[in-house]
C-alpha cells in the first residue's frame, strides 16, 4: 500500500510510521522519569465531609474544604451527588443548592448581628464606577420587571374585587 504524503495538511504525518513521524522524539517518556518521587501523590487529608462522584473510585490527590455541605443546601448538594457528572438531575439541584447557600448564609449574617451590604457584595460601586453604561441598562431592565408585575398584582386585584 502505498503512502500519500501531503505535508500542507494541517496534522499531516501524525498516523504515519513512528519512524517517520515528525514529533517521535518528543512522545518519548523521559529517561529520568517524571522527577516526581511518587507514583500517585498523597491525598490531602479531610477535615470536613467532602462530596466525591460516583464516577470516580477515589478522592482526587487534592480538594476544597473552605465551604462543606451544610444545612438544607448540603442535602440537596448530598442528593444531588448521587448521579453521574453527565446528569440533569445532578447539576440543577447543586445549582439551587447553591442559591439556597446564599440565603443560608444571609440568615448567618443576621443571627451574627451582622447586617450585609447586599449591593456592596453584588459590586454595585464597581458596576458603576467601570461599567456604567450597562449599570443603567440592567437597573432600567429590573425596573421595568418591577413595575410589569407591579401593574400585574394592581390590575388583577382591581378584577377580583368587582
Amino acid at each position: 500500500m502505498m503512502q500519500i504524503e501531503n505535508t500542507e495538511i494541517p496534522g499531516w504525518g501524525a498516523d504515519l510510521d513512528p519512524a517517520r513521524r515528525p514529533a517521535v522524539p518528543m512522545e518519548k517518556t523521559p529517561e529520568g522519569g517524571t522527577g516526581a518521587h511518587w507514583d500517585i501523590p498523597e491525598l490531602q487529608p479531610g477535615s470536613v465531609k467532602i462530596l466525591k462522584s460516583i464516577e470516580h473510585p477515589r478522592m482526587p490527590p487534592v480538594f476544597g474544604t473552605t465551604v462543606p455541605p451544610r444545612g438544607l443546601s448540603g442535602r440537596i448538594k448530598e442528593f444531588a451527588y448521587t448521579y453521574g457528572e453527565g446528569r440533569l438531575e445532578r447539576w440543577l439541584p447543586i445549582l439551587l443548592a447553591d442559591r439556597i447557600d446564599v440565603v443560608e448564609g444571609i440568615i448567618d449574617d443576621l443571627k451574627a448581628g451582622h447586617i450585609p451590604n447586599i449591593l456592596a457584595e453584588m459590586g454595585w460601586k464597581a458596576e458603576w464606577k467601570y461599567n456604567r453604561q450597562g449599570f443603567i441598562r440592567k437597573a432600567m431592565i429590573v425596573s421595568g420587571i418591577l413595575a410589569g408585575g407591579y401593574i400585574m398584582l394592581k390590575s388583577r386585584r382591581s378584577r377580583l374585587s368587582v
